[in-house]
């Protein structure tokens, strides 16, 4: 190759070279040649010419993308600031749709009801800005599973209308060991300005009531604010709750199995005294407060239940239509209709297997008898209390009978 030739291929080379280097010198950031200024130039142009293009309106979607443990109870939310939502859309994993609302003023929406535990959802959004360019905004989250959650069940229920001896129950489904700061999660007022108090009987109840029974024409008030709070190790409450229920007028019944009488009083004034059979001699009634806790018009009651079985392990009753039966413990105390039995006995024997029997007729539907006058003039919460049987006083836990135990003792249960 001659000279010339050799130079005008290394100019090539040269130039070819010169051009890669141009071609790659967009990745950098600090090439300071004309050819670089230049490129940096144009794009800042086009990245301010689309940010002009772009919606001002920021949307923000709660839970996070991504949250695996979210609660179920209000924290499902859109929101946008500079803009207003012109659509949103909430699905499950499964494509269920979820019905929410969107706000007066179109800034946020909610979903319309509680979401489900372990459930994946899906949240689509869309805003326009004042100058009409439309945000998206999209988020997954999952709820948090049954297994790291706890909820409480309640009574009374919300709306209902109950005696004075009606305590709040609540009956968690998994064991609490951080008492504390579920106690601080719940809050019972009453109209009447009682003070009320709590009582933990287990890890998993917590009863809460006044030191006497509540004023008659009250309204109780009870708030469950435990979403997020730590119950156990790893184990969170999910309910956010409100409810209210009201006290009717104050009915205490005394029953005496040395008389065989019930006296029932309404407002400190007997009303009514009714002939009773109580308890045998070998089977004696519990003495005590006992609140009612269940009212059945019939239903049905086997001794093998609570354990009244003969030599052959059979029951020893098995009535399949026992009349107005208001439940008094959960083992199985009952005041109730006895068709079975002589008119003769009430008022005169006990024979029951500890059961507070009044007479009736078959069918329940004999308006003249006691136990259908008793059964109608009932309320869930009242109070029904038993002396001179002989036995011992009823447990407090057992059943809504948390009155056996003075202030002093209630008090003591508390985890705060």
């Amino acid at each position: 190759m001659t000279d010339s030739k050799r130079r005008k291929s290394l100019m090539a080379a040269s130039a070819l070279l010169g051009g890669v280097l141009v071609l790659t010198a967009c990745s950098g950031g600090d090439d300071k040649s004309s050819s670089g200024s230049g490129g940096d130039s144009s794009q800042s142009q086009a990245d301010a010419a689309a940010a002009k293009k772009s919606s001002q309106a920021d949307i923000t979607i709660t839970p996070k993308d991504g949250s695996d443990s979210a609660s179920i109870n209000n924290s499902a939310a859109v929101t946008v600031s500079k803009g207003t939502l012109t659509g949103v859309t909430m699905t499950t994993a499964t494509g269920t749709a979820v019905a929410g609302t969107l706000s007066a003023d179109k800034t946020s929406w909610k979903p319309n009801a509680q979401l489900e535990r372990s459930t994946t959802y899906k949240v689509a959004a869309e805003a326009k800005d004042s100058a009409g360019l439309v945000a998206h905004e999209n988020a997954t989250f999952t709820t948090v599973s049954p297994a790291n959650s706890f909820i409480g069940t309640f009574t009374p229920e919300d709306g209902s209308t109950v005696g004075v001896g009606m305590p709040v129950s609540i009956n968690f489904d998994k064991q609490i060991t951080n008492k504390a700061a579920v106690q601080k999660g719940v809050t019972v007022t009453s109209s009447s300005g009682q003070e009320v108090a709590c009582h933990w009987f287990s890890t998993q109840r917590m009863d809460c009531r006044p030191e006497t029974y509540w004023k008659e024409n009250s309204t109780v008030t009870l708030k469950l604010a435990l979403d997020g709070v730590e119950g156990a190790s790893g184990v969170y409450g999910v309910q956010q709750k409100t409810v209210t229920f009201h006290i009717g007028r104050n009915q205490i019944s005394y029953v005496d199995a040395k008389t065989k009488e019930m006296r029932v009083t309404e407002d400190g004034k007997t009303i009514k005294t009714i002939p009773i059979s109580a308890g045998s001699p070998e089977h004696t009634t519990y003495e005590g407060i006992m609140v009612m806790s269940e009212k059945y018009k019939q239903t049905r009651m086997n001794g093998t239940t609570v354990g009244f079985t003969d030599n052959d392990g059979k029951a020893e009753y098995d009535i399949k239509d026992v009349p107005h039966a208001i439940r008094l413990t959960s083992s199985g105390t009952f005041l109730h209709g006895n068709y079975w039995g002589a008119k003769s006995i009430f008022g005169s024997v006990n024979t029951s297997h500890g059961c507070v029997g009044l007479s009736d007729t078959k069918g329940a539907n004999d308006t003249t008898t006691a136990a259908y006058w008793m059964y109608t003039h009932s309320i869930v919460g009242d109070v029904v209390v038993v002396s001179n049987t002989g036995d011992k006083t009823v447990a407090p836990d057992n059943g809504l009978n948390g009155w056996n135990m003075n202030w002093t003792q209630w008090k003591a249960g508390s985890a705060v």
